[in-house]
């Protein structure tokens, strides 16, 4: 029996610097439906935002925290979808081994982490990170991992604050202003509690966090569960006890954020680490256009080669792929991205757009808050436009003649808009010819 402290039972051998890993969630297809049409073709974390693969901006960040040399892909996707990038990656960052580790069913984001324990805690580490992959932010772990060596913490998760009337679409947290800790934690509460709310990034213990979920596992089991009729004339048969469905009781959906967060925020030893940097979801396919907007500007800021140097004809931040060909003629952004082998002709006007690989623009055209798909066709003197929402609002639907659109128009793969016609707020699918002018419609 080992006499050592808990706390240094778990440290590697040969050293005394706490072993640290990485899990990023990346879920799985048919969770994919609000990216539509564009997650038909490419799975959301592989979607190319400010020039990468949205899940490549999480690698980034991760590369930076010196402690983690492993990182795990949690999601129920097949494994070759996945590969490539795994691939090209694991060349980028020689330093990170990567796995990809697959559910064969929705475990939800907390039974994802308990199924794949024996994986992730091998090496003994003492602590690890999660990351959700749809969102857009910058990561700041290492402050993350100071708070949490600073406080001794069990968890730490990152905050931001929005505006009160949006609080409630997100996790809640009531903290203290003066030591961080998490005093409540609820998810998308009913009424107003508080407008600092969960980034979806965290620091967990390993001695904390499995045996949560493990508590969590156990209250699911053992309570009936309410299944939802759409006749009330069904409901003396709406509870079971789930005996029945013993694959169910073996690995019910958990969620970290519905059943184990606010369980951890009673230990106490959870603190928050609020984020003054920008943070947002990428839910639907429209929010990866202001997404890609605020990953530009940090590149931007942060001095980032990779992009097109400003000129008279390019408002920055713009990236451009190096296989891309733009006429000297077209003027683009600010907030653009060009895909590889795209073609931009003469006097075309691109402005907070993403332009995806093999399509093209013709001469004179003008493209504004829109996704243009893969291998789509944009005819000379078209317009396609969305509507400017600002980046600070985390929706991306307006109401326009009392229906809900979105703000940003998309064009799915291989879409082909005629000479002289006008698209706006129009989401179009894959392989859709449009001849004539189109407003406010989702072309199928």
């Amino acid at each position: 029996m080992s006499l050592q402290p808990p706390s240094l039972a778990h440290r590697p051998k040969g050293g005394n610097a706490p072993s640290t890993k990485a899990v990023i969630l990346v879920g799985g297809p048919s969770r994919g439906t609000r990216f539509r049409p564009l997650s038909m073709e490419l799975p959301k974390p592989l979607f190319p935002v400010a020039g990468h693969p949205i899940i490549e901006h999480c690698f980034r960040a991760i590369s930076k925290v010196p402690e983690i040399k492993e990182v795990f892909i949690v999601g129920y996707y097949e494994e070759s979808v996945f590969q490539p990038f795994i691939n090209q990656v694991s060349t980028s960052h020689p330093q990170l081994s990567v796995k990809y580790l697959r559910e064969y069913q929705a475990l939800g984001t907390a039974g994802g982490l308990y199924h794949f324990r024996d994986v992730i805690l091998k090496g003994r580490p003492d602590r690890f990170f999660v990351l959700n992959a749809d969102i857009c932010c910058s990561f700041p772990l290492n402050d993350m991992l100071k708070l949490y060596e600073d406080k001794d913490a069990e968890a730490v998760m990152l905050g931001t604050r929005v505006a009160s009337d949006a609080a409630t679409n997100f996790g809640c947290i009531v903290s203290d202003a003066h030591t961080k800790r998490v005093l409540h934690y609820v998810e998308k509460p009913e009424s107003q509690i508080s407008n600092l709310i969960n980034c979806g990034v965290y620091l967990f213990s390993t001695e904390t966090i499995f045996p949560a979920i493990r508590s969590a596992i156990k209250r699911r089991t053992e309570r009936p569960r309410l299944l939802s009729y759409p006749s009330s004339e069904n409901l003396d048969s709406s509870f079971f006890q789930g005996d029945d469905d013993d694959e169910d009781r073996e690995n019910p959906v958990i969620r970290l954020e519905q059943d184990v967060l606010s369980d951890i925020a009673d230990s106490r030893q959870f603190f928050v680490l609020e984020t003054k940097d920008f943070w947002r979801q990428i839910k639907t396919a429209g929010s990866a256009v202001p997404a890609n907007a605020l990953y530009l500007l940090k590149a931007f800021q942060s001095g980032d080669s990779s992009l097109a140097a400003p000129s008279a004809n390019i408002i920055p931040p713009v990236y451009i792929h190096p296989s891309a060909h733009v006429d000297p003629t077209a003027k683009l952004g600010p907030n653009v991205s060009i895909g590889p082998r795209a073609q931009i002709g003469a006097g075309v006007r691109v402005k907070e757009s993403i332009v995806l690989e093999d399509s093209e623009i013709k001469h004179d055209a003008c493209v504004l808050y829109t996704i243009v798909g893969w291998h789509s066709k944009i005819g000379a003197w078209a317009r396609v436009e969305g509507t400017p929402t600002p980046i600070t609002n985390h929706s991306t639907s307006i109401i326009k003649n009392g229906v809900k659109v979105q703000s940003i128009t998309i064009l799915g793969k291989e879409c082909g808009v005629g000479d002289e016609v006008r698209v706006q707020n129009c989401v179009c699918l894959p392989y859709k010819e449009l001849k004539r002018d189109v407003a406010n419609e989702v072309i199928m």
